[in-house]
């Protein structure tokens, strides 16, 4: 499972970090995946003992320490056993993003003006 030589995008993807490929090369040339402060690029080496932190899309920083090399990718509960999470706890608890409603302008589902058949029993109700 371990090779002497791995590319980032590929072990961001093999641990479970991101969905796909594809997505890791965008977070990479986004700059959202440094390693001490520097930006990296997607054929950048992996070393056992480095230190990544990924920015993900919904803002969340991630520091993974790495601690085997993992090049193909596996479950979820085999994958975890490759890295680190250093991420303080004060990042982990942190409240989530507003809600959609905030964001967009639109309603979320099944909030907001009654359905016909909310209102039909809302005057069943009153009557």
């Amino acid at each position: 499972m371990a090779e002497e030589k791995l590319r980032i995008d590929k072990y961001l993807w093999a641990i479970r970090m991101f969905k796909t490929r594809t997505q890791v090369a965008n977070a990479i040339e986004g700059k959202k995946v440094r390693m001490a402060g520097s930006e990296v690029k997607p054929s950048k080496q992996v070393a056992i003992g480095d230190q990544y932190e990924i920015k993900r899309e919904n803002g969340d920083k991630i520091l993974v320490k790495v601690t085997a090399l993992l090049c193909n990718r596996v479950a979820y509960e085999e994958a975890i056993k490759h890295y680190t999470d250093l991420t303080p706890e004060k990042d982990k608890t942190k409240l989530p993003v507003k809600a959609f409603i905030e964001q967009t302008g639109k309603r979320q589902s099944k909030q907001g003006r009654p359905t016909k058949r909310n209102r039909r029993d809302l005057e069943d109700l009153f009557e």
